[in-house]
């Protein structure tokens, strides 16, 4: 009988966010595909793991596949995780998801962390529709995918990198009012945690004012009117 794939989410910054039934899976599962094995296995032996880690990321996935579906095809139970959050969003996971699915093998996701609940709850705006971007592309393709959010009626929630982060803003000055209102949050869950909301003047004043940006970044833009 094949064995099966876990898709386990992972604390975003505070380990305390880690679910009781992940820490079981994680426990039982016959190895651990990892985003990075260096964060996979501080993960693990933080709660106390001792479990073999694969390799499994963005750059080997395709390569890496054929072996990952023999594994459970022979009866193995694996767990896979991301270096945070729920795998697939925004990070590896989808390639191997459809493949298993495609080998009838079963695949279970765990509900668990995800940067863009948390943001968008604390952003005040409206979080009945929403939009998922994820991380826009960065060079071909990124200006339609602006033009084409500047139209959205939902709210809209993006990923940024601390060191791209001005240069979005600068962007969406572009194909936004300026006065359109954005909510900014860094490095969510953790200690030093924070959400600046305002206008997108005001947001590129305040994020300029700073000489350096720490952290992962979550952009949520309010619903156009």
């Amino acid at each position: 009988m094949s064995g099966k794939l876990y898709i386990v989410p992972t604390p975003i910054g505070n380990m305390g966010d880690i679910t009781l039934r992940a820490l079981e899976i994680l426990k039982q599962a016959d190895g651990v595909l990892a985003e990075d094995t260096r964060t996979g296995g501080n993960l693990l032996r933080h709660f106390g793991i001792n479990k073999p880690l694969t390799a499994h990321h963005k750059f080997n996935e395709h390569r890496t596949l054929a072996q990952t579906i023999a594994r459970l095809t022979a009866g193995q139970t694996l767990a896979l995780v991301s270096d945070a959050g729920t795998p697939s969003i925004s990070d590896p996971g989808f390639l191997i998801v459809r493949e298993c699915i495609a080998k009838g093998i079963e695949v279970e996701c765990l509900p668990g962390a995800t940067a863009l609940a948390p943001a968008l709850v604390v952003s005040g705006f409206p979080s009945d529709r929403f939009c998922f971007e994820g991380f826009l592309p960065a060079k071909k393709g990124r200006q339609k995918r602006w033009a084409e959010l500047a139209q959205e009626t939902r709210t809209v929630i993006l990923y940024e990198s601390p060191h791209r982060l001005l240069k979005t803003l600068e962007e969406m000055k572009i194909y936004f009012d300026e006065n359109r209102k954005i909510s900014v949050s860094r490095e969510l869950t953790k200690i030093h945690e924070e959400t600046v909301r305002g206008v997108i003047a005001e947001q590129i004043a305040e994020w300029s004012s700073r000489p350096i940006i720490k952290g992962e970044i979550v952009v949520v833009i309010d619903a156009k009117g």
